[in-house]
């Protein structure tokens, strides 16, 4: 079976569980192991949790399992077809919820939580979910968990269909700005492009006729910590989908807006 043929049947549920079921955690037994899919996923997350996704390419995994990077392409299509594997391997990790009505906004805010911490467990590796056709089981198997909760708390399916995509890519973009700031962080040089007081300054140097505005609020357009943004984006989204729910049901039905 050639390597495209074998990443088909990744995507087939049989081979899904098998393929789960084989995974090894022993991963200091790996360089007297045999090359399996699964040792060149694990190896690319530790070379992403080390070093970043930036430093991520086959070279560099196969170098790391002391090998050529033709042996890499015995079980791996490409690069696209690695990014698939690790973001798979992350939404594995995934615990979703039993849909609540009641609950579905908690509910699937915890989701993306946890989706967030994973991909910043490894810096920048949300940059591979961008732009994916989510045809991993594991990836779908999340996507189909949340629209599971959102279907729950009643909004319709168009804006829950769509509301779980914006959802998704916002979980993604703002886990790899947040993995870029930290790495500027790190280095001493870069410290001013991400520091609070850099920018309240520069802020309160602008001129008040052309900024004022901006000078008049400089405290709530520099304030929060951790993921307090995060978690008021997410309050945003959710909290409109039930008024996009509405607005969908009238244009599918073709009956005018209020």
């Amino acid at each position: 079976m050639n390597p495209r043929d074998r990443r088909a049947a990744r995507h087939l549920p049989d081979a899904h569980t098998a393929a789960g079921a084989s995974r090894t955690s022993a991963r200091a037994a790996r360089r007297k192991a045999p090359i399996t899919v699964d040792r060149v996923v694990d190896t690319a997350l530790d070379i992403a949790a080390a070093e970043g996704y930036e430093a991520l390419t086959m070279r560099r995994v196969a170098a790391a399992l002391d090998t050529g990077s033709a042996s890499l392409y015995a079980h791996v299509v490409n690069k696209a077809d690695l990014d698939e594997l690790l973001i798979g391997r992350l939404c594995a990790e995934i615990v979703l919820p039993e849909p609540d009505p009641t609950t579905w906004r908690e509910q699937l805010r915890g989701v993306c939580a946890q989706l967030r911490d994973q991909y910043l467990n490894y810096p920048g590796i949300s940059r591979a979910a961008l732009a994916m056709a989510p045809s991993n089981l594991d990836m779908m198997r999340v996507g189909e968990g949340m629209l599971a909760v959102v279907l729950a708390g009643g909004v319709d399916p168009h804006a829950a269909a769509w509301g779980i995509d914006a959802i998704a890519l916002y979980v993604s973009a703002y886990s790899l700005e947040t993995s870029i700031v930290r790495e500027r962080r790190a280095l001493n040089d870069d410290e001013w492009v991400v520091s609070k007081d850099e920018m309240l300054d520069r802020i309160r140097a602008l001129p008040a006729e052309t900024f004022p505005h901006t000078r008049r609020y400089a405290a709530e357009l520099t304030a929060g910590e951790g993921h307090d943004r995060f978690d008021f984006a997410l309050d945003l989204m959710l909290n409109s989908l039930e008024a996009a729910s509405t607005k969908a049901s009238e244009v599918l039905s073709g009956c005018p807006p209020h």
